[in-house]
């Protein structure tokens, strides 16, 4: 199972060290928040763009994609009351696009929890409508450069909208895209109810990235919480993608956590369990 790490916890490191520190811990590749990289991907030149490539296939490792796509530039949000709003949104998610495959990145995922649903005061009949929206502006961009787009279900915590990833995979039917897809995020599955591994089997069909982490906030293998399961549902459904490594605890420091995660993760039985005579 391929792993990555996301980048925003090693905050302002010059991005050559930051890769350097997760090749060096063993890591496939690498998720890219871009705001510790600029405020608007805009501003990055084409030879910007490059090096940041370049330095990362130098280490070893595979861009994988993007995520925390709207935390800067300010202004932004899906489903905000006024057009224009949404118009400068579907904009630089496209901008966004084009940056993500300038790096060689696959997967752009959409979490951006303040920048969605009821936040900027619709009503979430209103909100979902102008959301679908906005991502059906991005769709053309998105196919033209081989780009997915994937939805992160949150829990109530953080946003009012797709809670859950029965209302991810919803909207996603909705949009029908090749290019349009589910992704699933273990701290925000443990909102859910049911058990994660149940949860992935029921979405597995339309998942195309996940973001490993627990209800503390921590990296896998730093909490309570046993990932093996989680890892077996996702051999189970026959995933493919990236299993990203996102915490936002960072104790005693992000290299020493990567690290962790990553002999944790790479430890875990990942083997599906067996079935009941019988069993489909």
């Amino acid at each position: 199972m391929r792993l990555s790490f996301c980048n925003e916890g090693f905050g302002k490191r010059p991005w050559g060290a930051v890769c350097g520190a997760l090749a060096e811990a063993g890591y496939d590749g690498v998720e890219i928040a871009p705001y510790p990289l600029a405020d608007d991907v805009r501003d990055l030149s084409p030879s910007q763009r490059a090096e940041i490539r370049m330095l990362a296939e130098g280490a070893g490792l595979e861009i994988v994609g993007l995520h925390w796509l709207l935390v800067t530039p300010e202004g932004l949000h899906i489903s905000h009351p006024d057009k224009a709003v949404r118009d400068r949104t579907c904009e630089y998610l496209c901008h966004l696009t084009d940056f993500c495959a300038d790096l060689g990145g696959r997967v752009m995922v959409f979490g951006s929890p303040k920048q969605r649903g009821g936040s900027a005061g619709a009503s979430q009949e209103d909100a979902w409508r102008w959301a679908a929206e906005t991502f059906r502006g991005v769709l053309p961009v998105l196919e033209a450069r081989g780009v997915t787009f994937t939805l992160e279900p949150l829990g109530p915590v953080e946003t009012d909208f797709v809670n859950t990833a029965a209302a991810g995979r919803r909207m996603v039917e909705e949009i029908n895209h090749p290019n349009f897809h589910l992704m699933l995020d273990c701290k925000a599955m443990t909102t859910e109810g049911p058990p994660l591994p149940e949860i992935i089997r029921a979405h597995g069909d339309l998942l195309a990235h996940v973001h490993v982490n627990d209800d503390q906030l921590r990296a896998p293998g730093l909490g309570d919480m046993d990932f093996g399961p989680v890892l077996a549902a996702l051999t189970e459904v026959g995933y493919q993608g990236y299993v990203s490594v996102e915490p936002f605890v960072f104790d005693p420091d992000v290299d020493t956590v990567a690290r962790q995660a990553l002999a944790y993760l790479r430890g875990c039985d990942t083997s599906p369990p067996p079935r009941a005579p019988g069993s489909l």
